[in-house]
């Protein structure tokens, strides 16, 4: 039984690797003929691809390019989608070539990331080159959560617990709002956006690839909203700082997204406090069936989630300048977690407090 496990996961996980390597191959060797490259080695897009490929596992890189050397790892969030689907499409597939139920695949689900993780540790160990050089022992961290968090939502699916579900709800909620305003801000904010791309000049072909690339990066850029109307801001590079009560940043990166950067700063915006309040409000509400427990569980879940979430929405862009760019992780978790558990404590304690008091 192991044997015919091990055998289907490793035929699944082979056609997830094609499934995602070889667009990224074929686009890698377009955009690599259409430069003018002046190496006729072709395992250079071959290279490039596993590099977008480990990106979309959100893996950090070394990078020393030009006499530029730094570190990569503002990676766009939204990329990982890609391989979430993929791996979920494949572990479905392994299931059904398997013949077993949803109730009895934790072997399956276990075997079946293994494989993918070994697969993605060993392709970004022999990646590296002079220039760039992925953080492949970081590897295994990242493509082993991708791949079991995207078996739990193949076929029915795994049933969270109670306080894991409301704490994914909570920040479904806030993470939801923030791309709302987002997308007024794009709207809004279209003039300078259309600038930020006239500067890059990218062609037919490379207009078409920045434009995936915004579309990758927006929901980085939402977690940077969120930020921003907690209270605690988000930067841009070093020495910056934007929020509503500062904004310290030189000048705003070619980058079209980021024309939707305030021009000045605005402590109005932290009426959007109320949100966050609202938020744990509902919180208290979903919780007070189930009792104090679910309610402190749920709040302590919501805090890891916002540290994950602020982690994979800050980073590094190579050179010194772009050091920082992002969100705190210290500042968003505190500021975020402190008005959802202000909503949340006075909710569930408040009344009952004030009905004793009237008695």
């Amino acid at each position: 039984m192991v044997q015919r496990v091990l055998s289907v996961s490793f035929t699944q996980i082979l056609r997830v690797l094609a499934l995602l390597l070889l667009p990224l191959a074929f686009i890698s060797l377009i955009a690599w003929a259409t430069a003018g490259s002046t190496s006729g080695n072709t395992s250079d897009p071959i290279r490039a691809a596993i590099w977008l490929w480990l990106g979309a596992h959100h893996i950090p890189f070394t990078v020393n390019l030009a006499g530029a050397a730094g570190f990569l790892s503002y990676l766009p969030l939204g990329a990982v989608v890609l391989p979430f689907l993929a791996l979920r499409s494949g572990f479905s597939k392994a299931l059904y070539k398997l013949h077993m139920d949803y109730h009895s695949i934790a072997m399956v689900r276990v075997t079946y990331s293994l494989v993918y993780t070994l697969f993605v540790t060993v392709l970004a160990f022999l990646a590296q080159s002079d220039g760039v050089q992925p953080v492949w022992y970081l590897a295994p961290i990242f493509s082993f959560l991708i791949a079991y968090f995207a078996t739990f939502t193949a076929g029915n699916g795994a049933r969270l617990s109670t306080p894991v579900l409301y704490a994914s709800r909570a920040l479904a909620v806030l993470v939801g709002l923030s791309f709302i305003y987002l997308a007024i801000l794009i709207f809004t904010h279209h003039a300078t956006i259309e600038k930020l791309t006239t500067v890059l000049a990218p062609g037919v072909f490379g207009g078409v690839l920045l434009f995936l690339l915004n579309i990758f990066y927006l929901p980085n850029i939402a977690i940077s909203v969120l930020s921003y109307f907690s209270g605690a801001g988000f930067a841009v590079g070093s020495n910056s700082h934007i929020s509503p009560f500062s904004r310290h940043i030189d000048q705003i990166p070619a980058f079209p997204l980021l024309g939707v950067i305030p021009e000045s700063t605005s402590k109005f915006a932290l009426i959007a406090i109320v949100v966050a309040i609202m938020v744990g409000v509902l919180i208290a509400l979903w919780s007070i069936p189930n009792g104090a427990t679910t309610l402190f569980q749920t709040l302590f879940i919501t805090a890891v989630g916002t540290a994950i979430l602020a982690y994979l929405g800050s980073g590094a862009l190579i050179t010194e300048a772009m050091g920082a760019v992002g969100v705190s992780i210290w500042q968003l978790t505190l500021f975020l977690n402190a008005q959802i558990f202000l909503g949340a404590i006075a909710t569930f304690y408040l009344p009952p407090l004030l009905s004793r008091s009237r008695e």
